[in-house]
């Protein structure tokens, strides 16, 4: 799937100098996600992460089990394996044996390194991944068609179409082949059956993606071998995504982090998140808003455009069914910090140990983090 004014000094933070608003956030989602495997009995000589930065630790069967743990191999099916024009595409079955966030799932991953650009559940709608994050964008919109930059197999899309009955989402996709593979192995066919007047799929360039008199919205979940692509880092492109929004439209992105990992070792995920945040500064000025999708600095982000939401009437405007979720979850609430892009320094969220302004609009959510997947079933 092809699915950030700052004078950039990548570590310095000065919380005092702006105060960033505070939100109650429990979701925990990086992006792209990426899948570790291991033998069912692990040995050094059989299981080979493919960079150290993929390397975790596992969890004893007495602690809680998260996207960081992996997931044997003989409980993960692959369904097809090829290369396109533009991916390397894999899709995978992972048992509902297996002991993790993602049994009974179906992934779809896209690169070398095995980052995941979609999932779907058999039982279940809501994936427990930053699809859900993005699935909240068209609660704060004004009427008017949704625009899915990077479409994947339509996990996003799904959500949205089954969450929102009046929203109609036009998405874009490079490749052919991800949309055809979405269609036979994610549900998409029936998909676009059931909304035959609210789900229209493109096949081409993404930023050129237009529909006449503006989209309320705009998701973009732009990677391209495991990196934000370059055009994201370009003002040009902010400026052009912009004026394709009607008057109070806004953009929600999908901006990595240094969880990402690229085919190319050049390309750290972390660096290219901040140039791409630059560059939408230089567009959206003070109105750009990072949220950290995890508890650790090296998790990824969603950035969003236009003034800060009320959050209780964004919490108050979600359907019911994102809310129902939320009040049925036992876990505890993490705070977490919604900060605004400034000029001259980049803030990155940080977690805040108190519940003030407690806001559990995501509190369904679970941990998941960079996973890895062992190198023979990637090559």
């Amino acid at each position: 799937m092809r699915s950030t004014p700052l004078g950039l000094a990548s570590h310095q933070i000065r919380p005092f100098t702006l105060p960033p608003v505070q939100v109650s956030l429990h979701f925990l989602p990086r992006a792209p996600l990426n899948l570790k495997l291991y033998p069912k009995t692990p040995s050094p000589s059989r299981f080979h992460p493919i960079t150290a930065k993929a390397q975790h630790t596992h969890l004893s069967t007495h602690q809680t089990r998260t996207q960081d743990d992996g997931i044997p191999v003989d409980l993960v099916k692959i369904l097809v394996k090829f290369k396109s024009r533009h991916n390397y595409i894999r899709v995978l079955d992972v048992s509902r044996k297996a002991d993790h966030p993602f049994a009974g799932s179906r992934l779809l991953l896209l690169d070398g390194p095995g980052n995941i650009h979609s999932i779907s559940f058999l039982l279940k709608s809501f994936t427990d991944t930053y699809f859900d994050v993005l699935a909240t964008l068209p609660a704060i919109l004004p009427p008017g068609p949704l625009g899915i930059l990077g479409f994947g197999a339509g996990s996003a899309a799904r959500l949205i179409l089954e969450t929102y009955p009046q929203v109609v989402v036009h998405g874009w996709e490079l490749d052919p082949s991800v949309i055809e593979v979405g269609r036979e192995y994610f549900g998409l066919s029936k998909l676009e059956k059931e909304h035959p007047h609210r789900l229209f799929i493109y096949i081409g360039n993404a930023l050129n993606a237009s529909v006449r008199n503006g989209f309320s919205g705009i998701l973009v979940d732009l990677f391209c071998k495991g990196s934000l692509i370059p055009e994201l880092q370009d003002p040009g492109t902010w400026e052009k995504l912009r004026k394709r929004l009607r008057k109070g439209g806004r953009i929600m992105v999908n901006v990595g982090g240094s969880c990402v990992e690229a085919e190319d070792s050049r390309r750290d995920g972390k660096v290219v998140m901040e140039e791409s945040l630059k560059a939408m500064h230089k567009v959206f000025g003070d109105q750009v808003f990072v949220l950290n999708l995890g508890n650790r600095k090296e998790d990824s982000s969603i950035a969003l455009t236009g003034e800060l939401p009320d959050l209780d009437e964004w919490k108050k405007a979600l359907p019911r069914s994102l809310r129902s979720i939320q009040e049925q979850s036992t876990d505890a609430v993490h705070i977490f910090v919604f900060i605004p892009v400034r000029s001259n320094v980049f803030f990155f969220p940080w977690i805040v140990q108190s519940l003030f302004m407690r806001f559990e609009l995501f509190s369904h959510l679970k941990s998941s983090s960079l996973l890895s997947l062992c190198s023979r079933l990637v090559h």
